[in-house]
């Protein structure tokens, strides 16, 4: 079994906490909307990070960051988009176990056709009245297992 720390929504601001909440992990997920390459330098020092580009991230550095990822953590493929609504793939004929997402800020965690989807949250600045969340997942065979941290309760 792998632990997965996924984040979303830096928007610039890394919180202690986070850090402390990401300890456990085998590696990271950040789901774009980075805002600052000082954080993903940031969670390296913890695990390896997978990130992909969000909608916010500009300059040479966010350009060398994908749209789009793929990661497969023991023997379950997932795929890495910062904007669910920008999914260009049909997830039944991709051998996809999981997709994870951000942009929203909103956390979900839902199956849909065998296919598991999840966003994390935000853990930048407060949008609105959403949580400032993370997850960590996790991954083995068998089973794909959430767990929501909300930072405001830890």
């Amino acid at each position: 079994m792998k632990y997965v720390g996924v984040i979303s929504d830096t928007h610039g601001l890394l919180r202690p906490a986070v850090l402390d909440a990401l300890r456990s992990s085998d590696l990271i997920i950040h789901a774009g909307d980075v805002g600052d390459p000082a954080i993903l330098d940031e969670i390296r020092n913890i695990a390896p990070v997978y990130a992909v580009r969000g909608n916010v991230d500009y300059g040479p550095w966010a350009e060398a960051l994908p749209e789009k990822e793929w990661v497969e953590v023991e023997g379950r493929l997932i795929h890495i988009i910062h904007d669910l609504e920008e999914l260009d793939l049909d997830p039944n004929s991709s051998q996809v176990d999981l997709i994870i997402s951000g942009h929203s800020h909103k956390p979900h965690w839902y199956e849909k056709n065998g296919i598991w989807y999840l966003n994390p949250g935000s853990i930048g600045p407060r949008r609105f009245d959403l949580p400032i969340s993370l997850a960590m997942v996790e991954v083995s065979q068998n089973q794909i297992q959430p767990n929501f941290i909300d930072l405001e309760k830890i």
